[in-house]
């Protein structure tokens, strides 16, 4: 039987199995993609839980909406459209799955990696124009090169996981992390990585501290000429200071699943692309950045695995 005082809203879609668990266990399950405050006070006030992705801001007028709201359960990995320190102050608990995709980004910033240095993407628009040029593109190997990842979580471990079998260095710095040497990786500072790295693998959240800390000065400290990867947050990277290491030759090639000028969705940023700034028009133009929208991520398995995880930890934390 339906306990219809106990409400669980989903602000945004998730994988079928998330919602079916809450059915399953006599929850009333409501899909309201549209803001809270336009969900009527009947219902707001036996919700229970929330479950969101990134498209709607969860600040402290939509939390105290809810006044019995226990738990927000985030598919995916960033927070940062929670207001989870408030959250928390209230007792509610704010559960991610940043397990859910840490293989599928993984993945996507070495195909996007070995796209890049083998010319693979222009390569292959080329010859749909009727140009068949092979010494135009000839390509790198990632044999015997230096791999350095910023930021060792979830998705960063993954990464180093994957990169085994390529004869590769593997190098990581994570501020918050220390002692994760091993087989797969060595634990360095922020400066030897910046020295050492032929590639630059950004998986760190969008924090203050990590907000453009990709720049000039970032840059300005390369040793060598790199390629540059950042499938984490778009405002991560300062824009126009890749524009400048590339021009200026400190980064031979740019991939980009992530760019600055997104919204907290990740997915208006149609305006942007139809009227681009002039820095953005350098970006689409540069051969040598490619770009995919935010996808690193979006895979049909990682989709289900986010709702495995966020119902394991909504059991493990009894919120359910």
């Amino acid at each position: 039987m339906k306990n219809y005082n106990n409400i669980i809203i989903f602000l945004d879609s998730t994988h079928e199995y998330l919602p079916n668990q809450f059915i399953n266990k006599g929850y009333q399950v409501i899909h309201h993609y549209d803001l809270p405050e336009k969900l009527n006070d009947d219902i707001r006030i036996n919700v229970i839980g929330l479950v969101v992705r990134s498209r709607v801001v969860l600040d402290k007028k939509n939390i105290d909406l809810f006044p019995r709201l226990s738990f927000i359960a985030r598919a995916g990995s960033g927070m940062e459209n929670i207001d989870t320190i408030y959250a928390n102050q209230k007792g509610i608990v704010c559960i991610n799955s940043p397990e859910g995709n840490r293989i599928a980004v993984a993945e996507h910033a070495i195909g996007m990696l070995l796209s890049l240095m083998n010319n693979i993407l222009k390569a292959h628009l080329e010859i749909h124009n009727g140009f068949w040029k092979r010494e135009a593109n000839r390509g790198y190997e990632l044999d015997g090169k230096t791999f350095g990842i910023i930021g060792y979580g979830n998705v960063g471990s993954a990464v180093a996981e994957r990169l085994q079998g390529f004869n590769m260095q593997v190098i990581a710095y994570d501020k918050y992390k220390h002692g994760f040497s091993s087989d797969l990786v060595e634990e360095v500072s922020l400066d030897e990585l910046l020295t050492r790295s032929d590639i630059i693998s950004m998986h760190v959240p969008l924090t203050s501290e990590t907000t453009y800390m990709v720049n000039d000065n970032f840059f300005s400290k390369l040793s060598k000429p790199i390629w540059f990867i950042n499938t984490s947050r778009g405002q991560v990277l300062e824009t126009s200071s890749l524009l400048n290491a590339i021009a200026n030759g400190k980064v031979l090639g740019a991939c980009l699943d992530v760019l600055e000028y997104e919204d907290y969705s990740f997915e208006n940023i149609e305006y942007a692309l139809a009227n681009p700034n002039e820095t953005l028009k350098q970006v689409l133009d540069n051969p040598k950045i490619i770009l995919t929208p935010h996808i690193a991520g979006w895979t049909f398995e990682s989709n289900r695995k986010h709702a495995e995880i966020l119902w394991q930890k909504l059991m493990y934390y009894n919120l359910v």
